[in-house]
């Protein structure tokens, strides 16, 4: 697996722009649309009573206007180790979850 600037760099490819955030701070003016993301638990794997692997796992969020965004649809297709979440709507901006194993 990769590092962090590393799946920044994919981000920004699969999303086509530089609207990419990394735990930004409230003090942040988002431009949309954006993908915001930040690190997670992580994923242990377990044999013969120890860890042998851990992945690093971040959230990463597409927040779009746009209801029929295909952004969602780009990260699904590009990355293997993506988990969908439950879409919701705040601030009318659509916002999709991912998890992502990297």
């Amino acid at each position: 697996m990769g590092t962090r600037l590393e799946l920044d760099s994919l981000i920004r490819q699969i999303l086509g722009s530089n609207n990419v955030y990394f735990q930004p701070p409230e003090s942040v003016k988002l431009k949309y649309p954006c993908v915001i993301y930040h690190r997670d638990d992580g994923r242990p794997e377990y044999a013969d009573d120890g860890m042998y692997k851990f992945t690093k796992s971040y959230t990463v969020t597409v927040i779009d206007a746009n209801p029929d965004s295909e952004i969602p649809d780009r990260f699904r297709e590009s990355l293997p180790y993506c988990r969908p979440g439950r879409w919701y709507a705040a601030d009318n901006l659509n916002h999709w979850p991912f998890t992502i194993y990297f």
